[in-house]
């Protein structure tokens, strides 16, 4: 024995090569944690101490190789500030360049997830060997960083500029046979020869048959770019990711930065200028959030996974209600599959979700995802149905009708007498209270809500809807079969709206009263779009529907009738009302807030529309200049005050949860880190502060909880 830790071990094996293993104990995967990296130092010091040694293979214990750093200390180092993280990572390149610099051949045996540090940890030995099942990657750009032990560096020297700044802006994880086909890895096998194939690359290099010293020389030596070479890779490349990654991203074009900096420098400069640049970035409000997100979407993850643990698992699967909704739900079923049953009374809603369905299939296939005969097997798992012939076989069946409660009343009643005492029903219902579509049932305890987010196959997010007698075996298997959908399921109370829409409506509020007094409601949208949205909020009701958006409204309205009443102010209506009145439904009919015209693809592209703008003056009461910082206010302050409610009420049980939802269920700018995150980001006293102006002159919409004051007293924040 070498070298024996706690995630480290290095043995020396019988044609003297030092075997260094990645095993972290009591874990599932491998993570550089700052103890690893201590241990790794020791290791590497131990192996430069071993008289004889003709080589060393790194490889991993566990089925990933590492996934990366440990992200969840993240916050802890950043805020030790820029100086102390310049130092740092400086001390980690000395740790790898250490493994690099060895007197004798190395190889990296790549047996699973090898993402971040893991992949640059891989990058500082000779040679690489990689499991035709593992995938290999540098996501960091989307935590608001960049590569920082190395990847910057080394990448481009082994793979060429535009390949590593594809891989590295894009933070895409890559297959075996692309890694292979660009040079970052020299042979791929089954995991089963893996280790024999680095062994075998270590002894062909001692041999003299491959050139390890010639490939070290490469990557430890300046880009071989001249300068015209240069300026055409890296200046056209940060125009692309630029305009892929927006402006409220900086750390794709930063790497690209990073890269060309150091292009025309020996290693020790291009890694100082990376270690800056790394420090730099994780400094920022962006980088805080984003990683941020990664820890609530590891909250989401561990809870769901409890959840399922716990369930018993979806083999056949039902949707009622065959429209497009009816059909992407059996898409994303049968995609990921889980075989499922579309029944609808109306041959003709058969043919449109099979038409949704297989549209949907069709373009896997365009964009070289699935073959032909695989699109062909996984249709077979769609069996449409006018009948309830085989319901007796079905674990969970999904209600999709139209959104009326006295409609799905009668068929979950009826579907509850031909499925089995242990299946269970769920209602991708957006508004209507669970407790009350539960009323008629039999068993009531199997029952919950399972509200998909439309598009189905886009949006990733579903509330599971606990109601006051739903079961923990129906919320399990319901966590469970979204799971296996590809989805990422948050259980939450019951209530109008449930989470999402109930946050989202008074988000619609603020943008009413803006309009009622005067506001542009294309400079609304511009404003809201600029701030990080997908879209604003004229144009998200014409997606959404008009006509839709005054139903769930009206159900707001009832359940919370102080801030969310229907109408203006002076019991006047809405410019959303005066649109459904003047049949103006959004992009389903082709007018709303906007008009709606085919672009060459044959999606809906808005215009501007005169006539909506003459119907939308019949609402202005008062004409008021706005600022860009006014309007974000009016519209995030009713969003972010419905988002502590929804906490405070136990709708949802924590902000990691609230927050991921808004960013899953909405789109809610994600370099923001969420509702509650954003709230912290301001200060609760000052966010008070200016909600409390508001609420002055517009009402209870915008005025603060009794116990969101006590936070902002007493200095509390959502997040620690």
């Amino acid at each position: 024995m070498i070298y024996q830790g706690n995630a480290i071990t290095v043995v020396r094996n019988g044609d003297d090569i030092a075997m260094l293993t990645f095993d972290l104990k009591d874990e599932s995967i491998n993570k550089l944690s700052s103890a690893v990296v201590t241990e790794l130092d020791e290791a590497v010091q131990a192996i430069r101490n071993e008289s004889g040694l003709k080589g060393l293979v790194i490889g991993s214990g566990k089925d990933v190789f590492i996934v990366g750093a440990d992200i969840t200390e993240f916050h802890g180092l950043f805020e030790k500030g820029e100086e102390f993280l310049v130092e740092m990572n400086l001390k980690v390149h000395d740790i790898f360049n250490a493994i690099e610099d060895l007197p004798f051949p190395t190889a990296t045996a790549i047996n699973g997830l090898t993402l971040g540090g893991g992949c640059e940890v891989a990058l500082t030995t000779d040679f690489r060997v990689m499991s035709d099942k593992a995938k290999i990657g540098l996501p960091e750009t989307k935590l608001g960083i960049l590569p920082g032990w190395g990847g910057c560096v080394r990448l481009p020297r082994l793979i060429g500029s535009d390949n590593a700044v594809e891989w590295i802006a894009g933070g895409t994880e890559n297959r075996a046979d692309a890694a292979l086909k660009v040079g970052a890895v020299d042979a791929v096998v089954p995991g089963d020869r893996l280790e024999a194939a680095a062994l075998d690359i270590v002894a062909r290099a001692n041999a003299g048959e491959l050139d390890y010293a010639a490939r070290r020389a490469e990557k430890t030596g300046p880009l071989k770019l001249n300068a015209i070479e240069q300026m055409m890779a890296f200046e056209t490349a940060k125009g692309y990711v630029a305009g892929k990654a927006g402006p409220h991203y900086p750390a794709p074009i930063e790497a690209i930065k990073v890269i060309q900096k150091g292009a025309g420098e020996e290693r020790a400069r291009a890694q100082a200028i990376e270690a800056k640049a790394f420090a730099k970035l994780a400094m920022t409000d962006v980088c805080y959030n984003l990683v941020g997100l990664f820890l609530n979407d590891q909250v989401v993850k561990r809870k769901a996974g409890k959840y399922e643990k716990q369930a018993k698992a979806v083999k056949q699967a039902a949707v009622l209600g065959a429209g497009i909704m009816g059909g992407g739900i059996a898409y994303q079923s049968a995609s990921k599959g889980t075989p499922i049953l579309m029944k609808d009374i109306k041959e003709e809603a058969i043919e449109l979700g099979l038409k949704e369905s297989r549209k949907l299939f069709a373009k896997q296939v365009e964009r070289g995802k699935l073959t032909t005969e695989q699109m062909a097997e996984k249709l077979t798992h769609i069996r449409p149905t006018l009948s309830y012939g085989d319901f007796g076989h079905v674990d969970l069946v999904v209600e999709a009708v139209v959104e009326n409660p006295k409609v799905k009343d009668a068929v979950l009643t009826e579907v509850e007498g031909l499925v089995s005492e242990d299946t269970i029903l769920t209602s991708n219902t957006s508004t209507i209270s669970i407790t009350r579509l539960a009323q008629n049932l039999k068993r009531p305890e199997n029952f919950c809500g399972m509200h998909f987010f439309n598009p189905v196959h886009r949006m990733p997010l579903v509330e599971v809807i606990r109601g006051e007698k739903t079961g923990d075996a129906a919320v399990a298997a319901t966590v469970a079969y979204a799971r296996a959908m590809g989805k990422t399921p948050i259980v939450v109370n019951d209530c109008p709206g449930f989470l999402v829409n109930r946050v989202l409506f008074p988000y619609f509020g603020g943008f009413s009263l803006l309009v009622e007094q005067g506001a542009d409601f294309q400079r609304v949208d511009k404003v809201m779009e600029k701030f990080g949205w997908p879209m604003g909020p004229a144009y998200l009701l014409d997606v959404v529907g008009m006509d839709t958006a005054v139903h769930a409204n009206e159900v707001m309205a009832e359940g919370f009738p102080d801030r969310m009443a229907q109408g203006g102010r002076n019991g006047t209506k809405t410019a959303i009302q005066v649109m459904v009145e003047n049949e103006r439904l959004g992009q389903k009919n082709a007018k709303g807030f906007y008009a709606y015209e085919e672009d060459k693809k044959g999606k809906p592209k808005k215009v501007s529309d005169e006539l909506a703008h003459a119907l939308v003056k019949q609402v202005v009461q008062q004409e008021k200049e706005f600022s860009d910082e006014d309007i974000i206010a009016r519209m995030m302050v009713p969003l972010c005050l419905e988002t502590v409610r929804c906490l405070e009420d136990s709708i949802v049980e924590t902000p990691a949860e609230a927050d991921m939802a808004l960013i899953y269920g909405i789109g809610f700018p994600p370099f923001r880190g969420g509702a509650l995150r954003y709230i912290d980001a301001m200060g609760v006293a000052e966010f008070v502060r200016l909600a409390d102006g508001l609420a002055e002159e517009l009402g209870p919409l915008y005025a603060p909880t009794d116990k969101l004051r006590q936070m902002a007293d007493s200095g509390e924040r959502f997040y620690s």
